[in-house]
């Protein structure tokens, strides 16, 4: 596998997907697995397994990594709970320090755009572009959860229908910010709108990007939108008949903001299992799958959904014959959808569980399981080769079971049968994320 030199160019064009290459990309961590049960499973706070990830992504030739943040420890029944993960590292720092050890690779962090402030968000990306030599990205995203939101001087003080309003608003200023400065050096910047009034002169010279791509993952209709006119890449959790009407809505959306949906990269989330033939890498999922639900996460699973304490449940039993509490105490059960919603999920579940013959833990194990590709190598790359020119993506998010080495085996044996299909880059198409993504260079003033 050659990663240097020119990319291969695809034959696609705008009315077929003959030819089409696909865009791969690596998120880490992923939450609510205990997959650090995993014996391979490397420290969080350990810098060797964000960067042995990093270098293994850009030996695939994948667009970028993208840090997941969750700006709050998992919490259960109000005490810290083991099935997260101790430790949440600054997303900017982290992917800083791994500039120095990549050189190719996009590195998006994840924002948040709703405790934080447009200046600052901006500073700190344009120092990591300037330093990664244009391979900064944006993740932005939102949320209206005052729990959260407990960790922050403004709380959860938005209504969940404006939180986008103040994403939109808090990506144009920083893009006004970004482009404050001419040849001759800084100009005065002016932003008024209802969520931000901010004026000055922007710290930080134009990075190699100009404006760093953004990503963004609502599915929400204010989510979409928002998508439509702001993001660059769309991470999705839609696969199959639904993932082929989510890009469709998605690029329908984009050209009506007067934008050009090719430009836009819509990627799935996926995992993957490989294995020999068809039947171990079944085995191996499922292995993957029954290591990452412990008995106590099963539980812990349920327990968000029923907002009771079900502990003396057998994890391999029938799920709970009670419906869930209708008004949990908020302080012991924080984050708990709307009393109906849960009742309706538990209703939909318990059937599911009844006409499959699942107890707890097989159930939740099919709940988590997300979007894989399971198969041998060539069967994989052909299953996703397949969906990508069928229009249903552009490329994908591959979320690793573990880290550091949990890409290995995919970049190892699946990579090389993409590029064997053609639907995969033998080369890095440039240097910046701008250019794996095939983006035009961001407009200057």
């Amino acid at each position: 596998m050659n990663t240097t030199g020119t990319s291969d160019t695809s034959t696609m064009n705008t009315t077929g997907t003959t030819g089409k290459q696909m865009h791969l990309a690596a998120l880490f961590p992923a939450r609510h697995t205990a997959g650090w049960r995993d014996p391979r499973f490397g420290d969080h706070n350990d810098f060797a397994t964000f960067s042995g990830l990093a270098r293994t992504a850009q030996r695939g030739l994948f667009d970028f990594f993208l840090l997941a943040d969750y700006p709050r420890l998992t919490e259960h029944r109000g005490t810290v709970s083991d099935v997260g993960i101790a430790g949440e590292l600054d997303q900017t720092t982290v992917l800083s320090a791994l500039s120095s050890v990549t050189e190719r690779i996009g590195l998006v962090a994840t924002v948040n755009a709703t405790f934080n402030e447009p200046f600052d968000v901006a500073r700190r990306l344009a120092t990591l572009d300037h330093f990664s030599g244009g391979r900064c990205g944006w993740n932005v995203v939102t949320t209206s959860d005052a729990w959260t939101g407990e960790n922050f001087r403004r709380g959860g003080y938005l209504p969940h229908a404006d939180r986008y309003r103040r994403a939109a608003e808090f990506v144009d200023a920083a893009r006004t910010m970004w482009g404050g400065w001419t040849a001759d050096g800084p100009t005065r910047f002016r932003h008024e709108g209802s969520q931000f009034r901010v004026q000055g002169h922007f710290t930080v010279p134009p990075g190699p990007q100009g404006c760093p791509p953004t990503v963004q993952a609502g599915d929400s209709e204010q989510g979409r939108e928002f998508a439509a006119s702001h993001a660059d890449v769309v991470y999705s959790r839609h696969l199959g008949a639904a993932g082929l009407d989510f890009t469709a809505d998605i690029r329908n959306r984009v050209a009506r903001h007067g934008r050009n949906p090719e430009q836009v990269k819509v990627m799935p989330g996926v995992s993957f299992a490989l294995g020999d033939t068809d039947q171990e890498a079944h085995d191996n999922a499922r292995a993957a799958q029954a290591q990452a639900v412990s008995p106590e996460l099963a539980i812990w699973y349920l327990e968000r959904t029923w907002g009771r304490v079900l502990s003396d449940h057998d994890p391999d039993g029938p799920l709970p014959d009670i419906d869930p509490d209708p008004e949990p105490d908020p302080d012991e059960w924080p984050r708990l959808s709307a009393a109906p919603v849960r009742l309706r999920r538990a209703n939909k579940w318990r059937a599911y569980a009844s006409r499959h013959r699942l107890g707890i833990r097989e159930l939740v194990m099919r709940l988590t399981a997300g979007k894989p590709f399971i198969g041998t190598p060539s069967r994989v790359a052909q299953q996703m080769t397949d969906y990508v020119r069928s229009g249903g993506a552009d490329g994908f998010v591959l979320v690793p079971a573990y880290a550091p080495g949990g890409l290995d085996e995919f970049v190892d044996r699946v990579v090389p049968e993409l590029q064997q299909l053609g639907s995969y880059r033998t080369a890095y198409p440039g240097e910046t994320l701008r250019d794996h993504l095939g983006l035009p260079p961001a407009p200057r003033s």
